[in-house]
């Protein structure tokens, strides 16, 4: 009896946690507006990302192109709590990390073999309905470069 009182507990709790993520404004399937998007040729264009609850964490799924117009996917789970998780698929970073600012906005990192590759900010716009990415990162010259996507919600 006792061990199944704990079951149900620990079971209400991991939905309750997906329940409180379902309903940030980040959730769900983005698509790229490219009409007003700013993208700088060394950034990768993001053209898809979903973000979707998994058990007690987030995942990012990103469908896109590099700059030489391959296709490319990549993906990270973890939670916006600021800390190192690792991407798969990603040629510039193999680890990211989130930091939710408020509920709206998130800040994140990339990172490849320890050392920063890129960093940018997330805005959701107030109706939910427009994301807006803004991401730095450096050229192969080591110029910093700076891209700005705006995607609609689906």
């Amino acid at each position: 009896m006792k061990a199944r009182t704990m079951l149900m507990g620990l079971i209400l709790c991991f939905i309750g946690v997906g329940v409180c993520l379902a309903d940030e404004p980040m959730m769900g399937t983005w698509k790229l507006n490219e009409a007003k998007s700013k993208l700088s040729p060394v950034v990768p264009k993001n053209t898809t990302v979903i973000y979707e609850v998994v058990s007690d964490n987030v995942k990012v799924t990103v469908e896109g192109t590099d700059s030489e117009g391959k296709a490319t996917h990549n993906e990270w789970t973890g939670k916006f709590d600021d800390k190192d998780y690792p991407v798969t698929g990603d040629a510039t970073s193999d680890m990211r990390s989130y930091k939710k600012v408020d509920e709206h906005t998130l800040t994140f990192t990339g990172k490849k073999d320890g050392k920063e590759t890129l960093s940018g900010r997330i805005v959701i716009s107030a109706d939910g309905k427009t994301r807006t990415v803004t991401v730095t990162t450096t050229d192969s010259k080591g110029k910093k470069v700076t891209g700005t996507a705006v995607y609609n919600k689906q």
